[in-house]
């Protein structure tokens, strides 16, 4: 199916439509190869490097994000998508992506973002919780109506001071730092798929404990 394709299809025993995948993955970053590779994009490098594992390619969509249909292994079927807005706007596509496919509760959902309180390319699985002074995650909050969406974090560290956290998340990378953030990308993309494959629960069981 492409991307402008039906995604949905309609339940008999009550007539709404439902999604035809099974989950819907959000890579947060800001748009702009001003941004790229920066801290606060690693959300994005994720759904990039799912979508070239699967032959696929983001593409430019009508809901305010890049965009790709993935089938993954198990027959199960997959919305990769960038946000094309800034951070603080993140929701607008995710709210116009979840109508467009048809999901209809955000246990499909998974966001995947950096995240200032753990060390360096650690990856860790929850969901819901608070937010933590993400914008991204603020603005999805605000777009779905919950917070008790599925969250895979990839850690960037702290700067020395709360005042440098703009600069931090938004500064280039140093070399050492970036190869460290390049595995942990992997990790990260590798546990969206656990969770599609096997749950929330056991991936967490996996990730969390690494």
């Amino acid at each position: 199916m492409g991307l402008f394709g039906r995604s949905r299809k309609e339940d008999p025993r009550s007539g709404t439509s439902m999604s035809t995948f099974d989950a819907l993955v959000i890579g947060l970053g800001n748009p702009g190869k001003q941004y790229a590779r920066s801290r606060h994009n690693v959300g994005e490098e994720v759904v990039v490097e799912l979508s070239r594992r699967h032959n696929e390619s983001l593409r430019a969509g009508r809901d305010s994000a890049l965009v790709a249909e993935v089938r993954l292994a198990g027959g199960k079927r997959a919305v990769l998508a960038f946000p094309t807005t800034f951070m603080n706007e993140s929701g607008q596509a995710v709210s116009k992506l979840m109508r467009r496919y048809g999901f209809k509760s955000v246990d499909v959902l998974i966001v995947v973002q950096d995240e200032l309180d753990l060390e360096p390319g650690t990856v860790r699985i929850k969901k819901g919780g608070g937010l933590g002074g993400h914008n991204g995650l603020r603005s999805i909050t605000s777009h779905v109506g919950t917070q008790e969406f599925i969250r895979v974090r990839l850690g960037v560290g702290k700067p020395s001071n709360k005042e440098q956290g703009a600069n931090h998340v938004l500064s280039k990378v140093p070399a050492a730092e970036r190869q460290t953030l390049d595995v942990a990308v992997n990790v990260a993309a590798d546990a969206v798929l656990k969770i599609i494959a096997d749950g929330v629960d056991a991936a967490m069981n996996m990730y969390n404990s690494l």
